[in-house]
């Protein structure tokens, strides 16, 4: 049989640049994982330790490492960190025991591009090797008609860098960020330059699902499984099969589902609703929240556990006001847009962009091109000017206020939390206004009027 092996190898060398180092003491497994990897038509090197896997990565050139955790002369963290540090474009999967959830999380912190466990799937694992082989030998570029960040501050230029590396990985990627602050736009980037690019991208706002129908949205179901349930459906994580699910507003996840959700994203199964077994699915979550996480876990309304899950790598969006120096380029950009739609090519008079260049922006780049798109309405003609852009005032200090200056802004100050709220209740819903009336604790036809009171449109 060993001779048989190493004939194969040979040949396979002959006909092919990808050749994937195996790490792992126990012979059987070395032996599975070699034998399908042949049948993919890949060459393969084994090693049963640390010191003879280094040895090779010293003097051989590979396109993927798999290897297990535990190894005779140490851990396999110690390989994922070697790699990560002297072979950077070296992708390296690691092998862990069932429910070893600690130990996949630690391995994808330390830079490893995904996990299998044992027993070992061969489909699992054929589909692991067909995403690293995919990977560019170099971060990947984004195309005309991919989403893209603009900007070129030191916050989104690092923001930028971040993201070409968590592109080359399948570890979940938490985004943090204000409202508006591009966090969708981020996850967007992640899946279109790494290797899923030409796979699907669902996006799931978690917040707008009502609580009896999020288990069966999610997992989907069997025919015949509750009223209504007439032929089976599809979950999003099976429309998302090979590509990304972006959670959009995960603290919004009620508990129970979050049980249900940890486990489909340790152990990659899910089972529909109604249905008696569990189905294997292949997913790349990412997932995002205004809100403060961790600040949910020590409230008790998220779970820790899951917390660990998802947050494994952490991509924080800056603020427009963390970035003021990419104002101008948004607006430019925005206007454009908005030129190739309208026919109208606009102008902003040097006030104008000054008062944009002072401005917070408490929503950041959505409400940047919220108040273009009105201003352009507003405008007679190709000019805008500082009335048409309807800035809100700034906020009043408590020391203002304190100091009873001020009292005839109050109005306008109390407009603009009403607003800010409203606004915020609206991207939560993902702008359907019956949720964010609701999230609000407020009737629809009372939001209705609030909105048109403040021009929210």
């Amino acid at each position: 049989m060993a001779t048989n092996m190493t004939a194969r190898r040979a040949d396979q060398r002959a006909v092919t640049s990808n050749v994937v180092l195996v790490v792992d003491d126990e012979a059987d497994i070395r032996e599975l994982l070699e034998l399908s990897l042949l049948r993919m038509g890949l060459d393969v090197e084994t090693a049963g330790n640390i010191a003879d896997a280094k040895q090779l990565l010293a003097t051989h050139t590979f396109s993927l490492c798999l290897t297990d955790m535990r190894l005779p002369d140490g851990e396999g963290m110690e390989l994922v960190r070697h790699i990560s540090s002297q072979c950077t474009d070296l992708p390296v999967a690691v092998i862990t025991a069932f429910g070893s959830a600690e130990n996949a999380v630690a391995a994808l912190k330390a830079g490893a591009f995904d996990y299998l466990t044992k027993p070992l799937s061969l489909d699992q694992l054929r589909t692991l090797v067909k995403s690293a082989l995919r990977l560019p030998a170099r971060p990947a570029t984004l195309s005309g008609g991919m989403p893209r960040i603009l900007g070129e501050s030191p916050a989104i230029v690092q923001a930028k860098q971040i993201i070409a590396k968590l592109a080359r990985s399948l570890a979940p990627v938490y985004v943090t960020g204000e409202s508006g602050s591009g966090k969708e736009l981020a996850a967007r980037m992640i899946h279109s330059m790494g290797p899923r690019a030409d796979k699907p991208f669902v996006v799931v706002n978690c917040g707008a699902i009502p609580e009896n129908l999020i288990e069966s949205e999610f997992f989907g179901y069997r025919k015949g499984a509750f009223t209504g349930a007439d032929s089976d459906r599809d979950g999003f994580f099976h429309v998302a099969h090979g590509g990304t699910l972006f959670l959009d507003e995960v603290a919004e996840l009620p508990l129970p589902m979050q049980v249900k959700l940890l486990r489909a994203v340790q152990e990659k199964l899910v089972r529909k609703v109604g249905a008696t077994t569990e189905e294997a699915v292949d997913v790349r979550i990412v997932c995002a929240t205004h809100q403060n996480l961790a600040a949910c876990v020590e409230s008790g309304r998220f779970r820790q556990d899951l917390y660990y899950r998802l947050a494994v790598i952490e991509l924080k969006m800056p603020s427009l006001k963390e970035r003021r120096e990419d104002i101008g380029l948004l607006v430019d950009a925005i206007i454009e847009r908005q030129a190739k739609i309208s026919g109208r090519v606009l102008t902003l008079t040097p006030p104008a962009l000054k008062s944009l260049l002072d401005y917070d922006f408490p929503g950041n780049v959505r409400e940047l091109e919220n108040i273009l798109e009105r201003a352009a309405a507003l405008c007679a003609d190709d000019t805008i000017d500082v009335e048409e852009l309807q800035l809100a005032p700034p906020a009043l200090g408590a020391d203002t206020l304190a100091a009873g200056q001020g009292k005839s802004n109050l109005p306008e100050y109390l407009d603009r939390l009403e607003r800010e709220a409203i606004l915020e209740a609206l991207e939560k819903t993902r702008y359907n206004r019956t949720a964010a009336a609701k999230l609000l604790g407020i009737t629809f036809r009372a939001l209705r009027y609030r909105m048109e009171r403040l021009n929210i449109k």
